[in-house]
């Protein structure tokens, strides 16, 4: 049986532009704490938080998704 594995660059490329809007999306979200436990900070709830970084992160698992499904263009099967 013959393997029809092949790397194209265009999807090696694609899978990292994934994980960087994936890691974008991490850093995102760091912050927000209050160093007194006794004081309440409302800045974890800002719009960076709850929406920004959540989307970048569904985002980029769906692009990462995407490069791996997608078929190298030229390659028929047999």
């Amino acid at each position: 049986m013959k393997d029809n594995y092949s790397v194209s660059p265009k999807g090696v490329r694609t899978i990292l532009i994934g994980l960087i809007l994936m890691v974008c999306g991490y850093i995102l979200m760091i912050g927000g704490g209050s160093s007194d436990p006794a004081v309440f900070n409302d800045a974890m709830f800002d719009f960076r938080r709850m929406v920004a970084s959540p989307v970048l992160v569904v985002l980029g698992i769906v692009i990462v998704i995407i490069a791996i499904m997608k078929r190298p263009a030229g390659k028929d099967e047999e």
